[in-house]
């Protein structure tokens, strides 16, 4: 299976620095990355770019309109199963300490600030040089486009969930993934992550929980039994359980 290739925006920051826009990076950089790949294959090859190991990276990625989506905490994880598009950022966290010398207990150090207004007067920031090479949200036309896209990704993903019921057989297929066949346990939005989402009981142990995620149950299954998915990848149909021929002898 072949997947296509991102445009993302990497830029270092150090434990304990803010990931937000009055902070200057370690580095920065812009490269290909191909959706294909998991996390744990990004973080290495993040290593060669940043000079962090990939043990001690905290990733989390950033929308082109510089909205904080979610960290990329699961190693296994394709990167194309995130929210990302061309021009996303991603922070890369260094969890080592090195380099933060005698100020690691950033408590004890004064921060400076700017207002919103003096820092996009300054020339040498990193919103200074994302408007000059129209980047992200300084590109209008594009962030239009992405918003029009998003829009109307997030319909034909209520249009899905409305179509499917609690109860119906199912078959899931999720890019890099086997198929699987199970039972739809839940439909609608969740507090761990935006938009709509299909809960399923797997017939074998292929999910990656018991119908909760982050302390909220949202159906009941066996561990390992249960996952989310988006619509999209969830067809309703005529879908039996595997007879293994536990009852024959």
């Amino acid at each position: 299976m072949s997947f296509s290739e991102i445009k993302l925006w990497i830029l270092k920051l150090r434990n304990g620095q803010r990931s937000d826009r009055y902070y200057q990076p370690y580095c920065e950089f812009k490269g290909r990355f191909n959706r294909g790949a998991t996390v744990a294959e990004l973080k290495g090859k993040l290593e060669m770019i940043v000079g962090v190991s990939a043990s001690c990276m905290d990733l989390e990625l950033f929308s082109v309109t510089d909205q904080f989506l979610q960290k990329l905490d699961d190693n296994e994880a394709l990167l194309g199963s995130f929210a990302v598009d061309d021009d996303c950022r991603i922070h890369v966290i260094d969890r080592s300490g090195g380099q933060l010398g005698e100020f690691t207990d950033v408590s004890k150090v004064e921060k400076f600030e700017l207002p919103d207004d003096a820092y996009d007067k300054r020339t040498d920031s990193v919103r200074s040089f994302m408007k000059k090479q129209r980047v992200g949200r300084h590109n209008e036309g594009e962030v239009a486009k992405k918003k029009a896209e998003v829009a109307a990704r997030e319909e034909e993903e209520k249009a899905a969930a409305e179509a499917i019921s609690v109860g119906s057989r199912c078959q899931v297929q999720v890019n890099g993934q086997p198929t699987k066949v199970g039972t739809v346990m839940f439909v609608g939005t969740t507090d761990f992550k935006p938009g709509y989402w299909v809960g399923i009981k797997y017939d074998e142990p292929m999910g990656k929980n018991d119908g909760s995620v982050d302390g909220k149950r949202y159906f009941e299954c066996p561990n390992k039994y249960g996952a989310f998915v988006k619509p999209l990848g969830v067809t309703v149909g005529d879908f039996p359980e595997e007879d293994y021929g536990l009852d024959e002898m």
